[in-house]
């Protein structure tokens, strides 16, 4: 890796400010090493956003084995994991007491700065991401980080990939259910251009019937610098393919008979889907005090989804064909100015039109399926579109070494058109400018202890194809709904080499409500109340050791019905949101070869439905453990046990949701005990 000039060194040490804890006035806790190699662009400044900012690196995800990039965030604190194990409907991260239900999507999702959800708010673009990849892994919580507006209700999560440097990495891995999976990175930099890439495979029989998995991701950076340094130009292009089959949820009777079974009516379920991204990045760093980041992105989703649910009756036309055809294009762009050591400006504008198709078909008949025979009735065929025009401001003050405040304003404005099954045509509901101001305070008392305070808005609004996002003649309106949220914490530095975080959070929300558009379902929650308190410890022991722990105690709740619900809500628990999540984790480095590590997930029961009268399930206690011997300096193999206890634990949803089923709970197990073996080879 060469070393960068004066600017562009100062760029990068700017960029990265926020990677590196021991700094005074920061809220953000690192687990593992931050390795950069090229400036990663100056919109990436998370130093100013002072929330409860955690960074997991790229040394701590390398050697994961994971079916999906997703998974890899439940070693961070306060991450719940929604595990649907659906074929590539597999599962996501959320956090701040916002489930992964897909009825509430409240996390912004971005890949290298891209913004990264589906229309839905879903999290599925991350799938294009493998582990060896990735640099690292940056999780922002709460509501006053103005970079990002939609979907970003409760935070953001961004995956950074490796950028520039030499080297090549594989990783070959085999294990339980007839895992297999290739990772080939390779870096190459050498003058002013630098070039990366990453070719992945994976395949594997599934811990069920019916869950057999194939899918593969190709990916090429190419970054060209100036000779001063100053500018820095590149072109990221991604591409995805996963063919999945569906194994079904299970009655709790089938359960009981055989975890692993998969129900007949699910026979020929399955899903194919492909992601495409390409993105176009310029930094450009114009003098000392002025420096501007710009980004422009096209993304592409295309999904074809066979599902049955549940043993509708015949004339219900129980199985289910869902078609989507997303295309995202989009610009941000940036501006710093650095006016003094009192005071700098930052600003920025994004720009997105969502270019979308989604169609729903249902059909009559069970086993097997037979797609060239006319369907039932086609339940969906609609054409819609999405346009967002957002920007924000902020300043940044620091009247004292000690002291630092940050006010922002972000504003947002949505508009779009839909053309639904028989030609009916509507228009986005007008939301108009939606203003989201924000502030942020840290005080360092000390050299070991900061104390930070916050306050902002985000705001949900409705997406999908139909009614309620697009308003047509005769139906009723919907205002955004408008989350208020406040936050105070103290990160400290207990002993050396250790860093601990303690928070406490509220967020309140106005009309929230939970909408599925791939079902076109919709429940208006009212408003609604998330507090919680996180607590967590990262410590380097010495040399050998390395624990970290965190415990989040949360809880989701209905303030307010609205006024048209049938039966209140009010004083209801938000569906499918446990009470804590909890988290504890040792590395031990016993010599330079043997490298052991544990690792316990654990989280609490939610109910599963919306009126808390179906009971609680879903809460789960996992231990993970690792061994890894160093062949030679280049050449590693390790050992991977999940769920080393064997416990049975379960995704649980409730069938009659909001739209009608068999009214009872429907479950996904998660694997069992299950091996990995794997071959690391660095050069």
């Amino acid at each position: 890796m060469r070393t960068a000039p004066l600017s562009l060194a100062a760029l990068t040490a700017l960029v990265m400010t926020d990677l590196h804890a021991n700094q005074a006035g920061s809220s953000v806790i690192t687990l593992g090493e931050i390795k950069v190699s090229q400036a990663a662009g100056t919109a990436l400044r998370t130093e100013n956003v002072l929330t409860s900012v955690d960074v997991l690196g790229g040394d701590q995800v390398e050697d994961k084995n994971v079916m999906n990039s997703w998974q890899l965030l439940g070693q961070m604190p306060g991450i719940q994991l929604t595990e649907t194990g659906q074929g590539a409907e597999s599962g996501k991260a959320t956090f701040r007491a916002f489930n992964g239900e897909g009825y509430i999507n409240g996390i912004k999702m971005l890949i290298d700065g891209i913004p990264s959800n589906v229309n839905s708010g879903n999290q599925r673009f991350v799938d294009m991401v493998f582990p060896l990849d990735i640099s690292y892994i940056e999780v922002v919580r709460g509501t006053n980080d103005p970079r990002y507006g939609l979907h970003n209700i409760g935070g953001n999560i961004n995956y950074v990939t490796r950028q520039g440097g030499n080297y090549i990495d594989s990783r070959v891995t085999y294990g339980s259910f007839d895992t297999r999976e290739v990772q080939l990175a390779i870096g190459r930099e050498e003058g002013n251009f630098a070039q990366n890439y990453i070719l992945a495979k994976q395949d594997s029989d599934g811990f069920r019937d019916n869950s057999n998995s194939n899918k593969y991701a190709l990916g090429g950076k190419w970054f060209v610098t100036d000779d001063e340094q100053t500018l820095r130009v590149g072109l990221i292009a991604r591409l995805y393919h996963h063919q999945a089959e569906e194994s079904g949820f299970l009655t709790r009777d089938e359960l009981r008979a055989s975890r692993t079974q998969s129900p007949a009516k699910n026979a020929n379920d399955g899903d194919d889907r492909d992601m495409k991204q390409l993105s176009l990045h310029m930094d450009w760093q114009l003098n000392d005090q002025l420096s501007m980041s710009n980004k422009l992105y096209y993304s592409s989703y295309n999904d074809d989804r066979t599902i049955t649910f549940t043993d509708y009756p015949l004339g219900n036309a129980p199985r289910q064909r869902r078609m989507w055809d997303e295309q995202q294009t989009g610009l941000l762009s940036t501006l710093t100015w650095r006016a003094n050591d009192l005071l700098s400006l930052d600003g920025g504008i994004n720009v997105e039109e969502q270019d979308n198709t989604y169609r729903r078909q249902r059909y009559s008949f069970g086993v097997p399926t037979d797609f060239d025979a006319a369907p039932a009735r086609i339940q969906d065929d609609d054409h819609y579109t999405l346009r967002n025009l957002g920007g924000y401001v902020q300043a940044i003050i620091q009247p004292t070494e000690s002291l630092k405040i940050i006010p922002a304003m972000r504003v947002d404005k949505f508009d779009g058109n839909t053309t639904t099954l028989g030609g009916q045509k509507a228009s986005l509901q007008d939301y108009g400018w939606i203003q989201q101001p924000k502030l942020s305070v840290v005080y360092s008392v000390s050299e070991s202890v900061d104390v930070y305070a916050n306050w902002g808005r985000t705001f949900q609004i409705l997406t999908g194809s139909s009614f309620p996002a697009y308003l047509s003649a005769g139906q009723a309106s919907y205002d955004p709904s408008i989350n208020t949220g406040k936050e105070l914490g103290v990160k400290f530095r207990p002993f050396d080499g250790a860093e601990a975080r303690v928070s406490v959070w509220q967020q309140d929300a106005t009309d929230e409500v939970a909408n599925m558009p791939a079902t076109g379902t919709s429940v208006g929650l009212g408003e609604t109340r998330r507090r919680g308190i996180d607590l967590q410890l990262n410590a380097q022991l010495n040399e050998q050791w390395t624990l970290w722990g965190s415990h989040s105690i949360q809880e989701a709740k209905v303030v307010k019905a609205f006024a048209d619900t049938g039966e209140s809500l009010a004083g209801k628990e938000v569906f499918s949101t446990p009470r804590y999540i909890s988290n504890l984790g040792a590395d031990y480095q016993y010599n330079d070869d043997w490298r052991f590590g544990l690792q316990a997930r654990a989280q609490g029961d939610y109910y599963i439905d919306a009126q808390n009268q179906q009971g609680k399930y879903g809460g789960f206690a996992v231990l993970d453990a690792s061994v890894r011997y160093r062949i030679s300096s280049a050449t590693s193999v390790d050992l991977q046990l999940k769920n080393l206890t064997d416990r049975e634990y379960e995704y649980v949803w409730y069938d009659n949701f909001f739209w009608g089923g068999d009214d009872q709970p429907m479950f996904s197990p998660a694997p069992g005990r299950s091996a990995f073996v794997s071959l690391n080879m660095k050069l």
